[in-house]
């Protein structure tokens, strides 16, 4: 049985409404156990015996479709994938505050060309480093909330599916899946 987070794309931050509970049953009814959620925004800790994330992450996204009519990205990593994420932020000795070190999750690793193209928009103090399916952020000055250098714009210009989520939460889930 290997551990897994759910991570979904847009969750009850817009105009997709989800309850916990809800997600925590469809999970379990596609036959995954120990199905726990943390914070309100789509996130989704459970044990499965299938050892392919992108079925995982099929699964999911077509229950929630046919179960409640949600149109949801979801991306879905396993407890170690989790771990070394969680183990492996180049700005985490830079910083105190969890709020201004995030992780934009991606569905796949985008091209090469698309990440030496990347850069922030002009006026803003964003650090960023991607490696794999991660971009690992750093706003250094007015933080996410204000900036354009957002999930949204990371999506447009890798060209990839993303879910961006706070240190804190990266660390929660990171214990909750190794748990």
């Amino acid at each position: 049985m290997t551990r897994y987070v759910a991570l979904l794309r847009g969750v009850n931050v817009g105009s997709t409404r989800l309850a916990m509970a809800d997600l925590r049953r469809i999970v379990s009814d596609l036959g995954h156990d120990d199905v726990r959620t943390y914070l309100q925004s789509g996130n989704a800790v459970f044990g499965s015996s299938v050892r392919d994330a992108e079925k995982l992450a099929d699964g999911i996204e077509r229950a929630l479709a046919d179960e409640l009519g949600l149109t949801v990205p979801v991306l879905v990593r396993s407890a170690r994938e989790l771990a070394a994420v969680a183990g492996g932020n180049p700005y985490v000795d830079r910083e105190d505050d969890p709020k201004r070190l995030l992780v934009a999750f991606l569905r796949t690793a985008p091209a090469k060309s698309t990440v030496d193209a990347l850069s922030v928009p002009g006026g803003e103090n964003v650090s960023f480093t991607v490696t794999g399916r991660e971009v690992f952020l750093h706003y250094v000055d007015d933080g996410y909330g204000r900036s354009r250098f957002n999930n949204m714009y990371l999506e447009k210009k890798l060209g990839v599916v993303a879910t961006t989520r706070n240190w804190k939460s990266v660390r929660a889930l990171a214990e909750m899946a190794a748990a």
